[in-house]
């Protein structure tokens, strides 16, 4: 149950749901519009691209579905587990991410679309970090099932039964998170092209450092009170 996470995973899906918003701006903008944080969008473009036979752009599109997969793979590997528990491995599984993203923003800014493959593994790896917390799918990298699950919740709170509040209040900020990140990766994009990366690519980082000395802190502070 969502309710009984820690505090501690409104911030960090708030920053991870900005992160992809941000990655999905730049993309959208850049990447001949293609949407890398999910692959809804890719889908369609490919289903596209076999009606018009471009097998150039099949084979790109193919690319980078694979990528998001593989991604998701490293994730597992790193992490290893999907229950939700400090301690475990996110720090380094944030760090390949950001490292993911600052080698997309050097490929693309060399003009090599191996950078789309690059930003999509960085997605599939944080979809799949984030993807199931104590029983609950949570995803950061796209906002469709978040809307759904409200909705039914809404149904729900109609029919007089009851809702949980911690739930609607994760959901709300990773929502909020990735209109924020859209709208911030499309600002910098305007200005500094695709070294926008570096803005997600940065906060992953950033998140990642803060997750090992959230980690230490608690641990140390957990040894001081123990017998």
């Amino acid at each position: 149950m969502i309710s009984k996470l820690p505090p501690w995973v409104e911030v960090g899906g708030f920053v991870l749901a900005f992160i992809a918003g941000s990655v999905n701006a730049i993309g959208l903008l850049g990447f001949e519009h293609q949407a890398v944080s999910h692959l809804t969008g890719i889908w369609t473009l490919l289903g596209l691209q076999i009606e018009n036979q471009g097998w150039s752009a099949i084979s790109h599109l193919v690319l980078i579905v694979l990528s998001f997969v593989l991604g998701a793979a490293l994730s597992g590997l790193i992490v290893r587990d999907a229950a939700l528990r400090l301690g475990r491995r996110y720090g380094v599984a944030l760090l390949v991410e950001s490292a993911l993203l600052f080698g997309a923003m050097v490929a693309l800014n060399l003009g090599s679309k191996s950078g789309h493959l690059l930003a999509s593994a960085a997605c599939g790896l944080q979809n799949a970090l984030a993807s199931t917390f104590s029983g609950a799918v949570v995803r950061t990298t796209h906002v469709t099932g978040l809307f759904t699950d409200l909705g039914i919740m809404i149904g729900s709170f109609l029919r007089g039964l009851r809702v949980d509040k911690r739930r609607v209040k994760l959901y709300l900020l990773l929502i909020l998170g990735f209109i924020s990140g859209a709208a911030s990766g499309g600002l910098v994009y305007g200005r500094f092209a695709f070294t926008a990366l570096a803005l997600p690519a940065s906060l992953a980082l950033a998140l990642s450092l803060s997750y090992w000395l959230y980690w230490w802190f608690s641990a140390k502070a957990g040894a001081a009170v123990s017998p």
